[in-house]
């Protein structure tokens, strides 16, 4: 039996949420096809050329749980418009520059703007439609938007390299997020008056910030610097520092950041954990299958962008198999299926990938990965919303997605460094075993999260019989 749709009245809201994710998803794709022009033509090095991607990542994981406690406590919709409006200008500066440090602080403050928008876009998801299936068919739109959104990235960035340059990738951000900005205004309810008494604990907000900032920006410097550089290994001290006096402060203080007793709901640190694993392994497969088209197969932009589609159309199927997955399984078989997918997909792509081969060979891998994608996705925010008070959602999202963000640079560098162990060209045939080797290994890294999300409770009977018909014999 099909759930049923969000009432009515949240459609206009929910399409908006959606759009938001849409947006934010296409620019992580976007840059990766457009990479080599910036390289040539803003006068990045090889060694400087990953801080394009690299900058956002280190923003937007380091100021996640800033982002999830102002949506809490200075407004879901003020952030959200806030967010997008930054997301916007930080895209139209990006354009603009024409240095490497420029423009490397316009994908900072793009990922600063990132770091506002999920948790607020999250939050609101979470406090307007209730737990169970009308929450889990929310999840799986913005899911299935943001599955469109990470596929078309592909292919509008080799479209716009192609035939308008390489600014136009950021350009095509500024009227998208300035018009969905506008928008929230007539279509996000408005904001409740602050709660009385509940402090921002800048203290925390300061501490954490730095801390997981300095962290990011140590795991993916590694790679290039070298783990026992002193850039590196000073960053990762300095991370671990701060994220250690972050956690006192949030023992100590009356109205903390993070309240620590979120620890204690078992849904929310279950998904930490999976999106963790998720990222680290099911995002790297962008990066690789990236540089196999392009850096062996000799695919331009657009070739790679419309290589991209058939992940897209599978994707979105995925979010929608999880929303029914979610109702009669339950969260815990939801994500165990997801992920399991996924690394039967990512085992197949590696072992397509070859010197010579045809894209059709790719084709098996890439259907079973996206699939399971769009499976783990919806259900491991589902998870994370699970259990949490009304006025916790922001900072719940942003626990979640700041493991998210952790992992996908943990699991990059360590990969990128499996794959480039003793290799030492960076384009042609070389490149396919330290490919698929790479592959292999995220595709068994996954059987973490596995395991992590099995420790999630199993549904009751009252709440899913047809999932616990299916779960008796655990």
């Amino acid at each position: 039996m099909l759930s049923p749709s969000p009432r009515r009245g949240h459609g206009p809201l929910l399409a908006l949420l959606a759009f938001a994710q849409f947006i934010s998803a296409i620019d992580y794709n976007i840059v990766y096809v457009a990479l080599p022009e910036i390289g040539r033509e803003v006068g990045f090095d090889a060694h400087s050329l990953q801080w394009v991607v690299s900058g956002y990542a280190v923003a937007f994981g380091g100021f996640l749980l800033l982002g999830g406690r102002a949506a809490d406590l200075l407004g879901r919709r003020r952030m959200f418009a806030t967010a997008l409006a930054l997301y916007g200008l930080a895209s139209l500066l990006g354009g603009l520059v024409s240095d490497p440090g420029p423009l490397v602080a316009a994908r900072a403050l793009q990922g600063l703007g990132g770091a506002l928008l999920l948790p607020a876009t999250l939050s609101l998801i979470a406090t307007t439609f209730a737990e169970g299936a009308e929450r889990n068919r929310a999840l799986a739109v913005w899911g299935g938007a943001g599955a469109v959104g990470l596929a078309l990235g592909s292919l509008l960035g080799g479209l716009l390299t192609e035939y308008f340059g390489w600014e136009a990738v950021f350009y095509v951000n500024v009227p998208l997020a300035l018009g969905a900005a506008a928008a929230a205004f007539s279509v996000v309810p408005g904001d409740v008056p602050r709660e009385h008494g509940r402090g921002f604990d800048l203290t925390g907000a300061l501490t954490a910030t730095i801390g997981f900032t300095a962290l990011v920006f140590g795991v993916v410097q590694g790679p290039e610097a070298g783990w026992t550089s002193a850039e590196t290994v000073a960053a990762l001290l300095a991370g671990a520092l701060f994220i250690g006096l972050f956690l006192l402060v949030e023992a100590r203080t009356a109205h903390p950041l993070m309240p620590l007793r979120l620890f204690r709901n078992r849904s929310l640190v279950a998904a930490m954990g999976v999106t963790f694993v998720f990222m680290g392994t099911f995002g790297a497969q962008y990066y690789f299958f990236t540089v196999y088209l392009q850096n062996v197969r000799g695919y331009d932009a657009l070739a790679t962008g419309l290589a991209f589609l058939p992940s897209a159309l599978v994707g979105m199927a995925g979010t929608r198999l999880s929303e029914k997955l979610l109702g009669r399984a339950g969260v815990r078989a939801t994500i165990v299926t997801g992920l399991l997918l996924g690394a039967v997909g990512m085992t197949a792509l590696a072992l397509a990938m070859s010197p010579d081969g045809g894209y059709p060979a790719l084709l098996p891998g890439v259907v079973l990965l996206s699939l399971g994608q769009g499976v783990a996705w919806t259900a491991m925010f589902a998870a994370a919303a699970t259990g949490v008070e009304v006025h916790h959602q922001g900072i719940a999202s942003a626990m979640a997605s700041t493991t998210q963000q952790i992992g996908s640079a943990v699991g990059l560098a360590v990969l990128v460094a499996v794959a480039n162990s003793g290799a030492e060209a960076t384009t042609g045939p070389d490149l396919v075993p330290g490919l698929r080797t790479a592959g292999l290994t995220a595709a068994a890294l996954t059987l973490l999260g596995v395991g992590i999300a099995s420790t999630l409770r199993a549904p009751r009977a009252a709440e899913h019989p047809q999932a616990a018909a299916l779960l008796a014999d655990d």
